[in-house]
């Protein structure tokens, strides 16, 4: 349950707050270190690197809570990347991403997770890369769908100040990868949360309420106080 809003805090916040790492200092962080790399950049390891991969698999194995089961040891490890994001710290996020890489790398959230490290150090176009590559994988992701139309929520922030058709037309793009995601999974918080978002920012006052409605109904787990407010300013219920 923690990927519901730490997903949404991390992929919005992007573009409206500072970034502690900027896609150029990462980049040269990453030249003396793999494992800032998705897939650790899949480059050739050492027999030592080899030797600590096997020996960690093996101890993530033998904790009672997976029962053997690498790709649920593997969302685990996702669980975790998005916490540290939820932090702040993206390095350790990236970290976890690439372990769960390790245990299981057929789990196609890791593509999720790689894109949220991306989006949220402002590297949108390297955020674009794995978001498309998770998706041609599988199509019906819905974390990627949903996350994808968050990218282009960001876009939408950039364009708006120069471009504010090119700006619309992201959310329009933003709508349609939701709305698939939404078809497919109608009780995801995440996707209810955000389409609602999205139509606020649209002024479509009657689908921002729908989809907050919705998602209320299922717990509300990633509704914050801060868009409550601006939606109820926004968008006054009719009596």
């Amino acid at each position: 349950m923690t990927r519901i809003f730490i997903s949404v805090f991390t992929l919005l916040s992007t573009t409206l707050f500072a970034q502690q790492i900027t896609p150029a200092k990462w980049e040269e962080l990453s030249k003396t270190n793999s494992r800032l790399l998705p897939k650790y950049g899949l480059l050739p390891k050492t027999e030592q690197q080899k030797e600590s991969d096997a020996v960690f698999i093996e101890q993530v194995m033998k904790q009672e809570q997976f029962n053997g089961n690498r790709t649920a040891a593997s969302n685990h490890m996702i669980d975790l990347g998005f916490n540290y994001l939820y932090r702040g710290d993206v390095k350790t996020a990236m970290y976890r991403f690439n372990q769960a890489y390790l245990l299981d790398s057929l789990n196609n959230d890791i593509y999720w997770g790689y894109a949220a490290v991306y989006m949220t150090i402002g590297d949108y176009e390297k955020a674009k890369k794995q978001y498309k590559t998770g998706l041609a994988e599988n199509p019906e992701s819905t974390h990627l769908l949903t996350d994808y139309g968050t990218y282009h929520m960001a876009q939408y922030y950039t364009l708006q100040p120069v471009d504010e058709g090119a700006a619309l037309a992201r959310l329009d793009s933003a709508v349609t990868y939701m709305q698939k995601s939404y078809a497919l999974d109608p009780q995801d918080q995440n996707t209810l949360f955000k389409l609602s978002i999205v139509y606020w920012i649209k002024g479509d006052c009657n689908n921002a309420w729908k989809y907050y409605d919705k998602c209320a109904v299922l717990g509300g787990r990633p509704i914050t106080e801060a868009y409550t407010k601006d939606l109820n300013k926004k968008c006054k219920r009719k009596k």
